[in-house]
This record gives structure tokens, C-alpha cells and sequence, in this order.
């Protein structure tokens, strides 16, 4: 009896991911139950995920608005440091640091609590190191963007903002561990209370600096530095001050062994995710050699803050899909993996249908926040309609990033990603854009439709041919293994 259950479950498991809903009725019973369970599981994360990244990239919303109304050379300064400088870092932070989901999640699923707060510490000694790796890319940027082919007076001066960035730029090694250290341990309410309050702080020092004290592009900047180490503080002090009794057990000298093999896998996570991340910063950098480059940029990086603003929602399903997939295979459960995959991509998809049609029917007036400009408001108004079919690829695309950061397939993913995006996605937006002559829409359709769709294509097709009950027992040894660096 126990060897044929077993056989039932290993054939079960291998159903196709997007089977139809009555055979997974016939398989286990009870498919409105299970799905709504599993609801209940992912928007315990999702839900806190989405106000945690909502407010976090809204401190960049705010300051654009500011930044927009002080003049066209601040905000295409601003929106060069924060979509090129800025998010070349943060993507890859974010990417290494999202090791910790698959880590950290497989651990929790296995109930080996104390594993979790000495990958965190590894965590941080890891991106320590990579932050003073790459102080230069804050120091040197003028040089850089000129190279680049920038215009003179926009390199100028994002050079003397970039520098206003750098204690942004050491935050971010200690946010990203943190966040997804509470996150898998299903304690995301507290980034959400962070998040809440550093936005809070940020609006008020940004009218002071901006407004107030009049400090320009260079104030307006530095108020974000301030907004993110508030929120350091609070997830900090949360953590290690009796927030998380069984994940945190004080600093340890274990989190200096192991080390060799952890930055192979936040490397492995951070290429994924960089590749993902830097993509659409080229797109910007791309835009800067156009005629008329200051326009281009507004508009196109109005756009990006737009599509960035509503991605959080992905990204939240992103963090929860990696979280939930992870403690499945944790915990041995390869059938409730598959369940959580499918629940989170379809919600995640009716959502950004829904966006898609938002801004269809809102298309003249998306910009106004950002900017009273006639000419940066009509080139918005061209660019709608591809804005509106990035955020519906990115209502998938995100998610099943989740599934492989869940899985651990990091390795696999950034070879997906090199060869779609900058192997297709670059070259047919540079064919589109200066051969055919089609501007700024042609370079962005070029990398959407050639890059974007084809990755999300590719990834969809590996995860519905997964195997589930074997990843379960690939996730069973991974944890044992990672569990004998740490005594």
C-alpha cells in the first residue's frame, strides 16, 4: 500500500502545470478548498510585499514629481542617476540578496529555524564587500555617461547628484538581506511598517529640502538616502532585538564559513535578476543617443517610473511565489509547489489585465504628475500604448522569476535571460530604433517583443514540463547540505 502511494504521488507530481481544473479535482479533491488555501498562504505575502515595494518605489515617485517641476535638465539628471546609476545597483543587491529566498525559504519550509539568521549575516558580509566594489560607478558617472554618449550638461550634473547617493547605495546591503529575512519567515508585515514610515519621513524631508530649503536637484536626492535608513533601523532593530527569538540568535562566526559556495549562489541570483534589472536601464542609456535626447529620456523615463510603480505588484507576487514554491520544497511538497505556482501567475496575470486597461482608457493623462511640460507630455502619450503591453508581459514574467528563485534554478534562468535579452532584445530595439528610424518607440517595441516576450515564453515552457516531486527531494538535499556549514 505504501509503495503504490508513493507511485500515485510521483505520477500525480508530473501532471503538466497548467492541467485542467477537473482533472486536478479528480487527482485530490477539493479544488475550490486548496485554491482557496492557497490564496490565503500568498497574499499573507503578497499583500504586505505589495505595500512594502508600493511605498518603497514611491519615495523615487516623489522625487521625480520634485524633480520634474524644478526644470527638464533635473529631471532627466535624476531620472538618469536613479534608472541607470542607482538601478544598475540595486538590481544586482536585489538579485544577490535573493539567494536569501531560496535559502532562507527552503530552510523555514524544513523547520531548521537557526539557519536563517546566519545566511542573512553571510548575506551582508557578501554585499559589503560588493558595495565598495562598486563605490566607483557613484564616483566617476560624468566621465562615464559622457562616454556614453550623454549629453554634456545632463552627464554634469548627474555626476554631482550621483555622489549624494552613495549612503543609498551602502543601505541597500543591509535592506535587501533583511527584507527576505523576514519575508520568509512569513513576517512581512514588518518591511510594510518600514516601508510606511520611511515614506512618510521621506515626502516630509523632501518638501523641506526641495521646497523649503530650496536645495535643488542636489537636496532632493539626498532625501533619499534619509527615507531608507529609517527604514534600515526599523527592520533592524525589529530582527535582532527579540522580534525573531527562534531565526536570530545573535551574531555568529559562522556566518564567515561557507562563504565560497554562498556568493556562487547570490551570484548565480544576482546575474538573473541584473540581467533582468539592467535591461531596460540600457533602454534609457539607448534613448540619451537619440536627437532631441532630453525629451527621450523625460518621457521614456516617465514611463519606466509608471511601469516600475505598477511592477511592484509583480514583484510582490515575485517574492511570495519564491517564498511560498520554497517552503513547499522545503518541506518535501511537491504537488502544493505546483499549486502555488499556478495560483500566483494567474492572479498575477487578471491584475495586469487590469492595469493594461487603465492606462488604454487614462493615456493622455499619466504624465501630468511628473511633469507640465507640452512637448515631454505628447511623447509620453506615443509611448502609452508599449508601456501598457510592458506591464502585461511583466504581470507574468516576474512570477515565474519567483518560481526559479524559489526552485533555485538562478544558474539556468541567467543563461535564458543573457540570450533573450541582449542577444534579441538589444539588437532587434537597435535595428528597430536607428535602421528602420522609428525612434525611442521602436528601440522599446524591439526590446519588449523581441527580449521580454521570448524569455517569458521560454520560462513558461520549462515550468509546466517541472518535474515537482523531484525538485521536493533536490530541496531536501540542498537544505542538508547548506545545513552541515553551519554547527
Amino acid at each position: 500500500m505504501r509503495g503504490r502511494g508513493r507511485e500515485e504521488d510521483e505520477s500525480e507530481s508530473r501532471v503538466p502545470l497548467l492541467e485542467s481544473p477537473r482533472t486536478i479535482e479528480e487527482n485530490g479533491g477539493g479544488l475550490r478548498k486548496k485554491l482557496w488555501v492557497e490564496t490565503k498562504k500568498l497574499w499573507q505575502i503578497v499583500a504586505p510585499a505589495m505595500f512594502t515595494r508600493i511605498t518603497t518605489y514611491s519615495t523615487l515617485v516623489i522625487t521625480q514629481a520634485f524633480a520634474g517641476h524644478l526644470g527638464d535638465l533635473e529631471l532627466a539628471a535624476i531620472s538618469i542617476v536613479y534608472n541607470v546609476v542607482v538601478g544598475f545597483n540595486f538590481g544586482l543587491f536585489l538579485g544577490m540578496a535573493s539567494a536569501l529566498e531560496t535559502l532562507c525559504g527552503q530552510a523555514f519550509g524544513a523547520k531548521k529555524y537557526h539557519m536563517l539568521g546566519v545566511y542573512m549575516q553571510r548575506s551582508w558580509i557578501v554585499l559589503f564587500v560588493c558595495c565598495m566594489l562598486l563605490l566607483p560607478t557613484y564616483l566617476f558617472t560624468t566621465p562615464v555617461l559622457k562616454l556614453l554618449g550623454q549629453p554634456n550638461d545632463i552627464a554634469e550634473l548627474s555626476g554631482v547628484v550621483s555622489v549624494w547617493v552613495i549612503p543609498l547605495h551602502f543601505a541597500f546591503c543591509l535592506s535587501f538581506p533583511l527584507q527576505r529575512f523576514l519575508q520568509c519567515q512569513l513576517k512581512s508585515h514588518v518591511p510594510a511598517f518600514g516601508a510606511g514610515v520611511g515614506l512618510v519621513v521621506h515626502f516630509l524631508v523632501c518638501w523641506l529640502f526641495v521646497d523649503g530649503l530650496k536645495l535643488g536637484a542636489v537636496g532632493t536626492m539626498a532625501t533619499v538616502s534619509i527615507s531608507w535608513w529609517v527604514n534600515i533601523l526599523i527592520l533592524l532593530a525589529y530582527s535582532v532585538c527579540g522580534g525573531c527569538p527562534l531565526t536570530w540568535t545573535g551574531f555568529s562566526s559562522e556566518a564567515f564559513t561557507g562563504l565560497w559556495e554562498f556568493v556562487k549562489l547570490s551570484a548565480s541570483s544576482g546575474v538573473m535578476l541584473c540581467l533582468e534589472n539592467w535591461y531596460y536601464r540600457i533602454l534609457i542609456i539607448m534613448t540619451g543617443n537619440l536627437q532631441n535626447a532630453r525629451i527621450a529620456v523625460d518621457s521614456l523615463s516617465i514611463c519606466m517610473t509608471i511601469n516600475g510603480w505598477e511592477n511592484m505588484i509583480p514583484l510582490a507576487f515575485f517574492a511570495a511565489t519564491g517564498v511560498r514554491v520554497a517552503n513547499e520544497l522545503g518541506a518535501g511538497n511537491g504537488k502544493g509547489a505546483r499549486l502555488a505556482t499556478i495560483v500566483s501567475v494567474t492572479q498575477s496575470l487578471i491584475i495586469g489585465l487590469s492595469f493594461w486597461v487603465i492606462i488604454m482608457l487614462f493615456h493622455n493623462q499619466i504624465a501630468l504628475i511628473f511633469s507640465s511640460s507640452e512637448a515631454v507630455l505628447m511623447a509620453v502619450n506615443k509611448l502609452s500604448i508599449l508601456l501598457a503591453f510592458t506591464i502585461l508581459l511583466n504581470s507574468v514574467q516576474p512570477v515565474l522569476s519567483g518560481v526559479a528563485v524559489g526552485s533555485g534554478w538562478q544558474s539556468y534562468v541567467a543563461y535564458i535571460n543573457l540570450g533573450c535579452y541582449y542577444c534579441i532584445g538589444i539588437p532587434l530595439g537597435f535595428l528597430m530604433g536607428w535602421v528602420f528610424n522609428f525612434g525611442v518607440m521602436g528601440i522599446w517595441a524591439g526590446m519588449i517583443f523581441g527580449g521580454t516576450a521570448v524569455q517569458t515564453i521560454i520560462l513558461s515552457f520549462i515550468t509546466m514540463r517541472c518535474d515537482w516531486e523531484k525538485e521536493a527531494q533536490r530541496a531536501s538535499a540542498h537544505v542538508n547540505k547548506w545545513s552541515n556549514t553551519i554547527k
